[in-house]
């Protein structure tokens, strides 16, 4: 049976986390849509646009780009999966603190769309940290974030980092 999974998130940039579900979720579903959520309330770091490109490439990189496409969207997840005809959510837990918040977004999505099936996945361990938020934290900190993103993120990340620096007159 042929399966579509949407695996959404802003992914403000996507980390090697990130890119661990992506695999496993393409073991377990014939094709799997890389969801990437405009989300301007977060504020992310880079646009749409921008964070798409990431993970086109790092598809490629790793092979993934023939099971594996990567859209970006506006509006509610649901909407999104039945444009994907998708019939599975991905959603990532790192620990028990994400439980209620995810239990709560399930929920609420079953209600829209009962056709539609949340599936949680946890990343391995030595990714089970790892969250954008922190990785920009650290970043924007000059730490070292190189073991948490793929390099052409970590020189993206960087890059944008020492522009708004610069636009903020902080360098």
């Amino acid at each position: 049976m042929d399966i579509t999974a949407v695996y959404p998130g802003t992914f403000d940039p996507i980390t090697k986390g990130h890119l661990d579900l992506i695999r496993r979720a393409s073991k377990l579903c014939t094709r799997v849509v890389v969801g990437v959520a405009s989300n301007p309330k977060k504020k992310p770091l880079f646009s749409l646009e921008e964070r798409v490109a990431m993970i086109q490439r790092e598809l490629i990189k790793q092979k993934l780009d023939e099971q594996v496409v990567v859209q970006g969207f506006e509006g509610l997840l649901v909407d999104f999966a039945r444009e994907q005809n998708a019939r599975v959510l991905i959603r990532g837990m790192r620990a028990v603190s994400d439980f209620e918040f995810e239990f709560q977004l399930a929920s609420m999505n079953r209600s829209l769309a009962p056709e539609v099936e949340s599936v949680f996945l946890m990343p391995g361990e030595s990714f089970s940290f790892i969250s954008s938020t922190l990785v920009k934290e650290v970043a924007i900190l000059k730490g070292d974030v190189s073991r948490f993103v793929a390099p052409h993120v970590l020189e993206a990340l960087q890059n944008k980092i020492r522009q708004v620096r610069k636009d903020r007159g902080l360098d």
